[in-house]
């Protein structure tokens, strides 16, 4: 699929959005801390995506070209 690490990765962010929440309201550190640790991974993960997805976008594009 074309966005699935960009979409997986708002997953995490909205994961992680939860668990740091969740752990400021109980107190939990341990749970804010992976909680905002989630929330990052998931930033890297949907930025690599939209890389991934818009060099695939200009390596078809210049085929396209090529090829006319």
């Amino acid at each position: 699929m074309k966005y699935e690490d960009e979409v997986k990765g708002k997953g995490k962010q909205v994961k992680g959005a939860v668990k740091e929440k969740l752990g400021k309201l109980t107190g939990d550190r341990n749970l804010e801390d992976s909680g905002a640790a989630d929330r990052t991974e998931g930033r890297v993960q949907q930025g690599l995506g939209k890389t991934k997805r818009k060099v695939g976008d200009a390596v078809a594009d210049l085929g396209e070209r090529i090829a006319r």
